[in-house]
């Protein structure tokens, strides 16, 4: 031991290169006696817990209309300020201002507010359906549908998206037909996927709606990987990614931003920020980060947040976005600030982690409603049409259900073929699956 470091009494973990001893409790450099408190890390803690009162007084919400709208052609550096606020079109009472809510006629807010209650009277249906055990497995997007929905009215066909388990209502908007989403959910022998995917697994190359993969953040790289590929092939295609506020935290969100940013990427990557990945809030994933939005920056990517509830919002910042990478000026991250007002899955039980009516005190509303509410104040609707127009869809719905029930569910009728499990997985099926197959008699 150096004859300036002296041993009081206590454990010596390591002699370290600055020719000094660590000691539990204290620290000795030549004369000199430091104390030493015990090392503690910073565990991010929800403000609210079950049982607690729910104020969201604290979060900061510009009023709507009043944030800038930049031209497309705007450079990531001075458009450092939409990271930080939130982009709001529709007041409470229905008034749209500002220069982000122009951009949908009265016919078209109409077919999103259609859509959005499609989502709902659908998710709705097949969660019940879980509960009767006729499916395995459900996840709702209950307080989200504005997203999904406004993003895909602002896309054109051919492009494509990568989404996570709660974008159904990109397929929905898309025109992709509810019973064959009602089949693939029960897994029976209409299931479009010969039930090779889970329930809510949907996958429609014709409807821009790549296959959902259970392995979160996947969906990031993969939306990069493909639109530089449609920009390497000449096409005018662009893509969509999608992950939740909890999955940023894995390495293909960076890794996906390195190449988006490095190569330009014809892709807008979409954080859907719903306040909860399954039981965790999102201040574990976000870190010292004052926004999700806020990463693009260290990328170089121009980055914005939006009023996930608010359908024109989210209608207007998609399309921008969209039309950045349409002409080629390279990727924009959005972050989607909205709450997912109910549980994670149908395996989940939210009460468990957040006050009950945690939902209902959020202050971004219920997207349907609002956007309801901003076409009655136009003249375009009515509370009367609105209440017919939710008994027409719900009745859909149900109707469907019931045909797609009598091809099976779960425990009742057909299911897909064992042998399809071979079939349409190689080009050319290697020898091994083929004496699998001889050796199951499929």
């Amino acid at each position: 031991m150096p004859e300036n470091i002296k041993d009081k009494g206590v454990s010596c973990v390591h002699l370290t290169a600055a020719r000094f001893k660590v000691y539990t409790g204290r620290r000795v450099v030549g004369e000199e006696e430091i104390d030493l408190k015990p090392l503690a890390l910073f565990v991010p803690e929800p403000e609210f817990r079950p049982g607690d009162m729910p104020d969201f007084s604290g979060l900061e919400l510009p009023k709507a209309g009043e944030t800038r709208r930049p031209p497309t052609d705007a450079k990531a550096e001075d458009i450092r300020d939409l990271a930080y606020t939130i982009i709001r079109v529709m007041r409470r009472d229905g008034e749209a201002l500002g220069p982000w809510g122009d951009l949908l006629d009265h016919d078209e807010a109409l077919r999103g507010l259609k859509n959005m209650m499609t989502v709902r009277a659908y998710d709705a249906r097949m969660q019940m359906a879980q509960r009767q055990g006729k499916t395995s497995f459900y996840i709702q997007c209950l307080g989200e549908e504005a997203i999904a929905c406004a993003f895909q009215h602002a896309l054109e066909k051919g492009d494509m998206n990568f989404p996570t388990y709660r974008q159904q209502g990109l397929l929905i908007s898309a025109g992709y037909p509810i019973l064959d989403m009602m089949n693939q959910v029960y897994s029976n022998a209409k299931d479009p996927l010969r039930g090779r995917q889970l329930p809510i697994m949907y996958s429609s190359k014709e409807h821009g709606f790549f296959s959902i993969s259970g392995n979160l953040a996947t969906q990031f790289v993969q939306a990069v990987g493909w639109a530089m590929a449609s920009a390497i092939k000449g096409d005018t295609r662009i893509a969509a990614g999608w992950i939740g506020d909890g999955s940023t935290a894995e390495s293909d969100f960076h890794s996906a931003l390195v190449f988006a940013s490095t190569y330009r990427a014809p892709v807008v990557l979409n954080i859907v920020n719903n306040q909860w990945a399954i039981s965790t809030f999102q201040g574990i994933a976000r870190g010292g980060a004052a926004t999700f939005a806020a990463r693009g920056h260290g990328f170089g990517i121009p980055a914005l947040r939006v009023d996930g509830n608010d359908y024109l919002a989210v209608y207007a910042v998609s399309k921008w976005a969209i039309e950045r990478a349409r002409k080629g000026l390279g990727p924009t991250l959005i972050e989607h600030v909205t709450y997912r007002a109910g549980a994670h899955s149908t395996s989940d039980d939210p009460s468990a982690y957040r006050p009950k009516s945690e939902s209902e005190e959020w202050p971004l509303g219920d997207p349907i409603e609002r956007l309801k509410t901003y076409l009655i104040k136009v003249g375009a609707w009515s509370e009367e049409r609105h209440v017919q127009t939710k008994a027409e869809i719900e009745a859909e719905i149900m109707a469907l259900q019931k045909q797609a029930e009598k091809s099976g569910t779960l425990h009742t009728g057909d299911g897909p073929s064992p042998k399809e499990m071979f079939e349409d997985v190689f080009k050319d099926t290697p020898l091994h699956l083929r004496r699998q197959r001889q050796a199951s008699g499929v």
